[in-house]
């Protein structure tokens, strides 16, 4: 199962979600991949700490690859870095990232990750591909790539204002290029259960007959401190409220694919 969690607006909650599901999923034992594309490198600093500033290889330089040809070529998996958490490994990214875009775009390597993630079918349960605050290659790239797609929502007008356009995007993707892509569901994050306004906005989604998932991600201080401690929920605090809906997240995405 190969999920990309995607928004066009950057600061609400991607690769938190991305890395926090990831980190759960390997914890139920299943052999998990995370995927950054994104070249601020949240994800990968999040799950790997102070090593990811010491890394030989990361995605940019597979993408690089993919622009000539190379007799020796490195494998998908010489690319894949594990973490200290078992059973979870990220491809990490590089601010090199975003260099590369132009090249690859006129090169036309749009399909060039799913094909590297077919080549790593055999090595991985779940795969989480992080992305870009934008409609870019790369973001195109993992949709193109991925089997269902979740759109994190933190409860802001604007972004509800751009719900449907970026649903579009994705849409366009599955008529174009991936027919067996599906919008998986809305993950509402930073939720506030006191406060009216997150309560109106998302009750609204609802009512449009949004693809809303339950439970809601509550807004809670821990986060910064799993960041800052480069752990996941899961490992950082297992009791905690929030770690708890993660789980509960979780748990209903996968047994919805069952």
């Amino acid at each position: 199962m190969r999920r990309v969690v995607f928004n066009q607006k950057g600061g609400v909650g991607k690769s938190t979600i991305t890395c926090n599901l990831a980190a759960i999923s390997a914890d139920k034992g299943k052999r998990t991949l995370v995927v950054d594309l994104d070249p601020q490198g949240n994800s990968t600093q999040y799950l790997l700490g102070p090593l990811a500033d010491q890394l030989e290889a990361t995605v940019a330089d597979f993408f690089d690859q993919t622009l000539s040809f190379h007799l020796n070529a490195r494998q998908t998996a010489d690319f894949v870095v594990g973490t200290q958490f078992r059973r979870l490994s990220v491809l990490p990214a590089n601010h090199q990232l975003e260099d590369l875009t132009g090249k690859l775009e006129t090169r036309y390597k749009i399909y060039k990750l799913r094909e590297a993630l077919d080549e790593l079918a055999d090595n991985f349960d779940q795969i989480f591909i992080d992305t870009p605050p934008a409609l870019n290659f790369f973001t195109r790239s993992a949709l193109i790539a991925a089997d269902a797609c979740l759109i994190p929502f933190d409860c802001d007008q604007f972004s509800r204002h751009a719900l449907y356009a970026l649903i579009a995007n994705v849409e366009e993707i599955r008529a174009d290029h991936n027919a067996g892509l599906t919008v998986e569901g809305i993950v509402v994050n930073q939720f506030q259960s006191r406060a009216s306004l997150p309560q109106k906005v998302v009750q609204e989604l609802i009512e449009e007959g949004l693809p809303v998932l339950d439970p809601y991600l509550s807004s809670s201080v821990k986060i910064k401190e799993s960041h800052e401690q480069a752990k996941p929920m899961i490992h950082l605090d297992p009791r905690h409220k929030l770690t708890l809906e993660f789980i509960e997240l979780y748990d209903k995405l996968d047994a919805g694919k069952k």
